[in-house]
């Protein structure tokens, strides 16, 4: 952090954003000194929040033709391929799901750093404004002290000493000295006004700086939110996560592109100020305080007067001179005039307090103290608050460009998750491979019946043909031994060879010969193979 004498120099990104062109609304060039109460520097602000529409509408455009062209223009498929390649799609997910985790991580770095940079510029507006209202306050309790409280024992006095004309003019010297102080008092400017003013400033600024930080916030979790949907939706290929993706990344859009042309108007018109404030304080202040009060706070140079240092060293010197002639009309008159001892210390207690007031007023009113809050306003809004804004506007590009590639991948895998399904509904149902197919249930008497493989081979002829041995029992061993336990055969226990269904795939030689037997061959293996 700077000290309270170090110059404040404008950081060269106050100077980029300070170059960027300032048009009206009829594309004429306007002065970039800020000045935001005139009509045609507000509408250049407005020019610039109003580029980030033309961004919208132009990526709002490439989509609506994306979608146009794979719709009408899409390629057809091949018939032979099964699994579509879906690389493309994937890497357009992840690609852009680390683009959007990254301007999320951006954006709320930039959120911090505005936020922080608002609350010093409110933080030391507040203390700038607690040190005029304490000015004030001094000021104000010096003059009641001598307009009312010292008036009153002066006169009160001036009836006790009115037969001594030597103590009299003592009076009238003391009540000349009071009415110095409150000259000097009155001339000082006024500072109510000014603490009005930037007490309003400091509210209004974190009344929007909180709503501004609060909808930053929750833009960043949709953002994150809607990277998690898609990140799912694109992994389980899930039709109503890519629609809420579709629904909530055109919102997102909308919102990335908004928060693009705001946040560059306001990082511009800050940009504005922080190029030259002085400039414009002086010119806020020129109706209520006058030009050499505001130089020396703005600028605290050794080189520049103290412009209350005369006020002040009359007001010293008042008090100094009263106080010593209370001494001498406590040292000489009360015992001449007892009851006027109450009196005396009465103003010797109003000059005591008056010059503690003194004192104090002499502190606030140097330049350091408001000098320093100065500093520290300006480093928090034009370092802090303008280099996020900058990386808030860095991440609604981000996400801008980011939302729009996504939704360019959501239409090509709602295709995908077509084709998947097309191609499920396509698969022959006698297909005993086909999920969908139904299993037939168990048969008992179709236990014993042997496979067409089981005694012969793939080309043999009739002559080939070798008989099983012969079992000792109509049951296998392995399903005499699940019998122990249940009363029927388990049917995942009987084998493909046992269950008298042919092979998945055979050939039509195969078949031919299958049905080619004789009934010879029937008569000595049984009706096992019996159709």
């Amino acid at each position: 952090m700077a000290s309270s004498r170090q110059d404040y120099i404008a950081p060269w990104w106050t100077y980029w954003l300070h170059n960027f062109p300032h048009l009206q609304f009829n594309f004429q060039t306007v002065d970039s000194t800020f000045k935001p109460e005139d009509t045609s520097y507000q509408q250049s602000l407005i020019f610039l929040a109003c580029v980030s529409a033309v961004g919208l509408g132009l990526s709002l455009l490439v989509l609506s033709a994306y979608l146009t062209c794979l719709c009408c223009c899409r390629r057809e498929e091949d018939e032979e391929v099964k699994r579509p390649n879906t690389c493309c799609v994937t890497w357009a997910a992840v690609i852009t799901g680390l683009v959007i985790c990254s301007a999320v991580g951006v954006g709320f770095y930039g959120n911090s750093e505005t936020n922080d940079g608002i609350y010093q510029l409110t933080y030391s507006i507040y203390n700038a404004n607690h040190t005029l209202g304490s000015i004030g306050s001094l000021v104000g309790n010096s003059l009641g002290s001598m307009q009312v409280g010292l008036k009153e024992h002066l006169e009160r006095l001036d009836e006790i000493f009115s037969p001594r004309g030597d103590y009299t003019q003592t009076l009238r010297f003391m009540q000349q000295m009071a009415n110095n102080i409150i000259q000097q008092l009155t001339a000082m400017p006024d500072t109510r006004k000014v603490q009005v003013d930037l007490a309003a400033i400091a509210d209004k600024t974190s009344f929007i700086e909180y709503y501004r930080w609060l909808t930053y916030l929750l833009l960043l979790i949709l953002d994150l939110v809607i990277c998690l949907i898609a990140c799912l939706g694109l992994a389980k290929q899930s039709r109503w996560m890519l629609a809420v993706i579709m629904v909530c990344g055109v919102l997102t859009l909308i919102m990335s592109w908004a928060s693009l042309g705001a946040g560059t108007a306001t990082a511009v018109g800050t940009s504005d100020f922080c190029v030259s404030p002085d400039k414009f304080i002086v010119n806020q202040t020129k109706d209520s305080l006058s030009a050499d009060i505001v130089h020396y706070y703005l600028y605290c140079s050794q080189s520049l007067p103290n412009p209350f240092q005369q006020s002040l060293t009359i007001f010293q010197r008042s008090l100094t001179t009263m106080q010593i002639q209370v001494q001498g009309l406590l040292q000489f008159s009360v015992a001449v005039f007892p009851t006027a001892e109450k009196d005396l210390l009465g103003i010797q207690r109003v000059l005591n307090s008056s010059e503690f007031n003194l004192h104090q007023l002499t502190a606030l009113l140097d330049c350091r103290s408001l000098h320093k809050d100065y500093l520290e306003a300006l480093l928090g809004v034009c370092y802090d608050g303008v280099e996020g804004l900058l990386y808030l506007c860095l991440f609604s590009l981000l996400a801008a460009c980011a939302f729009c590639a996504l939704l360019c991948a959501v239409p090509r895998a709602w295709t995908l998750i077509a084709i998947r399904d097309r191609d499920y509904d396509d698969i022959d149902e006698e297909d005993p491979f086909n999920p969908s197919r139904r299993i037939t249930p168990y048969n008992p008497s179709r236990a014993q019946v042997h496979s067409f493989c089981s005694y012969s081979s793939s080309m043999g002829s009739q002559t080939s043909l070798h008989p099983p041995l012969q079992a000792t029992s109509s049951t296998p061993e392995y399903m005499n031994q699940s019998m122990l336990f249940e009363r029927n055969p388990r049917y995942e226990n009987v084998p493909l060879i046992g269950s008298g269904s042919p092979p998945p795939s055979y050939s039509p030689s195969m078949r031919t010969t299958y049905l080619s037997m004789t009934d010879a061959q029937i008569r000595h293996f049984g009706t096992d193979f019996q159709i």
